[in-house]
């Protein structure tokens, strides 16, 4: 079995247009990427690839899936393989071998660690909004910073009480282990939500702070960011959750799952410091950001944004510290190959108090006016700070030469040398060859590396040899849960039009698929339930059952995942090792799939509807859900009404007598008044007979 934490990390890394631009060559369209469809012939590109969505989808043949089910489809193999082929491609190593006790164990720990951080996501929420103490001091204090009610919402905002440790007594009710609300810095298991003391008392880490939740690409919650909300003597502005075996704060970046479709759309993330930078921009209108969290810039998270697009522009205040910050994440973003832009903002001003004054135009407009390459924006500091010395002279030409080499392209590092001579009045060849030394040394020092890592492999690898007796383990690649046979040529064949019974059934699967999980409303005594709860059991007590196998698939698979700590329907779906439920999520979540007629119906009222997840107001939600089920009923009695009709007919005509007529028309009559019903809650149908 291949464990889930590797194919997790399969499926983070994997980039669908890396993977299809293997096998397709692939053209910029908006936000998705064009070109001619592998699987069926066509002179017009209609083979179309989501980055944001981590999928493709050809509008010709009906072909789609994500970076997984591509790799099946083109080369014909298993899931197995297929996870295997990616892991070689990113050099990702797959233990072929079953989980050992410890790694099933951490398994569980990793489960168990989202669990608790989404109860405390929901409950530090509950507290900003449902609170005497929450209302009164964080709601005013969010208010106070200029934010609106839908953005505190959007971006989880929450708050944590001052007195009584109320968390973590309310952890513990809920019957979660100290193990994961307190983290053990040496094996790093615990969210460190709560802290213990010398004397063993646990206690809430983030009293009398706003919290900010911090996401995965994907959504889940895997840790917080705590700041006052006064100043206090000997007290840290921020709080933040521990590193731990689901978070380290090198790999995340705030406010990316917020921000990734917008990024894709632009082709284009601004880069600030702080979570209220990306806050207010988002509220100003620019989506397209996203905040180091004021760290030190990463590698793993310039990975991240390179998942969305190649150009940064890196918004930071204009004082000594926003241009020593800016100045360190440049070379960095140049070695990995992005079009990088550099901003300062006026003294005094950073991107939450400017976009609190501006409105998004005008901040965009102030952006395009007075952004700068990162040419240019060394030459400035050249020109301020060297002046005439020679000796700080040359060190800044070094800096940016240093910079220059960094650049993968040839093209584009050429033409920054060629602007730099230009602009420094340096010798072009000059710069070149300085530029070229200074690739050699790196190569050199790589290889040195390289062959270090390799050295101390082979000798570890001798060791372990030699305490086992010179043997190894034979490794075990099989993993049961994945499909074994090849895939099934039967999917590209031209698709059986669908009844009316199984359009309507795929109208529910696609609202479970795209917002299953989420809560639709809380019964009495206090049980949230969710959409795709809702929506099963409403078919359940009529004994609906699926109109064929494939979507009955769909059904268990959520019915027995639903309630698994950080489920979320879109991923598990589109991910699913079944290439059928995998292919079918994707037709499901792609924008161009035509709702029902309920969606377009509602239109006006939904914000043009072009996704579910655009609906506000709960009302409308719990309407929309409703007429799905209401949809489906009409469908099938006016199935059963069609198989009576042609009953009676028969009987009529078999010169039948009114006794064995009497129990058909009382079906009928049945039928119609249930039909009447129907039609009316739904409010636009004509009633037949």
């Amino acid at each position: 079995m291949i464990p889930r934490e590797v194919i997790e990390r399969i499926y983070a890394t994997a980039k669908i247009e890396e993977v299809v631009a293997d096998y397709v060559t692939l053209r910029k369209r908006g936000a998705n990427l064009i070109g001619l469809c592998p699987f069926h012939n066509e002179k017009t590109g209609s083979f179309t690839v989501s980055p944001s969505k981590g999928i493709y989808k050809c509008f010709g043949c009906g072909k789609s899936g994500q970076s997984v089910g591509f790799v099946m489809d083109i080369e014909q193999c298993t899931y197995v393989e297929a996870i295997k082929y990616l892991g070689r491609k990113y050099h990702i190593e797959i233990p072929e071998r079953e989980m050992t006790a410890e790694e099933q164990q951490r398994q569980d720990d990793r489960e168990s660690m989202f669990v608790v951080n989404e109860f405390c996501n929901k409950w530090f929420q509950e507290q900003l909004w449902s609170t005497p103490d929450g209302q009164a001091i964080a709601y005013s204090y969010f208010r106070q910073r200029g934010l609106r009610d839908d953005i505190i919402r959007k971006f989880q905002l929450g708050y944590s009480p001052e007195k009584g440790n109320p968390l973590s007594k309310a952890l513990q009710a809920q019957g979660f282990v100290q193990k994961y609300i307190v983290n053990d810095p040496n094996t790093q298991i615990g969210t460190g939500v709560c802290g213990k003391s010398e004397d063993g008392r646990v206690y809430d880490r983030f009293r009398d702070r706003v919290i900010f939740p911090i996401h995965t690409v994907s959504g889940k919650t895997v840790a917080f960011a705590g700041r006052i909300m006064r100043n206090k003597e000997n007290t840290g502005k921020y709080v933040n959750s521990p590193d731990s075996i689901v978070y380290s704060k090198t790999h995340q970046l705030y406010g990316l799952y917020q921000a990734k479709q917008a990024i894709s759309r632009a082709d284009l993330c601004y880069l600030v410091e702080g979570q209220m930078d990306a806050i207010s921009m988002h509220q100003a209108g620019i989506e397209n950001v996203v905040a180091s969290g004021g760290t030190a810039l990463t590698k793993p998270q310039i990975k991240l944004i390179q998942r969305f697009t190649k150009n940064i522009t890196v918004l930071y205040d204009g004082d000594a510290a926003g241009i020593h910050a800016a100045l360190r994440g440049i070379d960095m973003f140049l070695e990995e190959g992005f079009n990088v832009k550099v901003l300062l903002l006026p003294d005094g001003e950073d991107p939450d108090s400017f976009a609190q004054k501006h409105n998004a135009s005008d901040f965009i407009q102030f952006i395009q006016d007075h952004q700068t390459d990162f040419i240019r924006f060394k030459s400035q500091l050249l020109k301020s700070s060297a002046g005439d010395d020679p000796q700080k002279r040359a060190e800044l030409i070094r800096d940016i030469t240093q910079s220059l080499s960094l650049i993968p392209d040839a093209i584009t590092r050429q033409v920054y040398i060629k602007d730099t001579s230009d602009r420094l009045q340096i010798n072009e060849q000059l710069l070149h060859r300085e530029v070229v030394r200074l690739q050699k040394n790196r190569r050199q020092e790589e290889e040195k590396r390289r062959e270090e890592r390799e050295r101390m492999a082979s000798f570890a690898e001798s060791a372990e040899q030699t305490m086992q007796g010179g043997t190894t383990a034979p490794a075990n690649p099989s993993n049961p849960t994945a499909p074994t046979t090849q895939v099934s040529t039967a999917t590209q064949a031209t698709p059986v039009r669908q009844s009316k019974l199984e359009t309507n059934y795929q109208n529910i699967l696609q609202m479970i698929v795209r917002d299953g999980e989420k809560p639709l409303y809380r019964t009495a005594d206090g049980t949230v339930v969710c959409i795709g709860e809702f929506l099963f059991s409403q078919l359940q007590a009529d004994q609906i059952v699926a109109p064929n196998a494939l979507f009955q698939t769909m059904v268990n698979e959520f019915l027995l995942h639903y309630k698994e700590p950080g489920f979320h329907a879109e991923t598990f779906f589109k991910f699913h090792p079944n290439p059928e439920v995998s292919q079918l999520a994707v037709n499901l979540i792609a924008d161009k799939y035509q709702l029902s007629q309920i969606y377009t119906k509602n239109a006006d009222e939904i914000e043009q509807n072009k996704q579910l997840a655009a609906i506000q107001k709960q009302e409308q939600l719990i309407s929309l859900v409703t007429q799905l089920v209401m949809e489906i009923k009409l469908t099938i009695v006016d199935e059963r009404l069609q198989v009576v009709d042609q009953q009676i007919k028969q009987a009529q005509c078999a010169g039948s007598d009114f006794n064995i007529m009497r129990p058909l028309l009382v079906t009928q009559a049945d039928l119609l008044q249930v039909k009447a019903e129907l039609c009316k809650q739904l409010g636009n149908r004509v009633i037949t007979t």
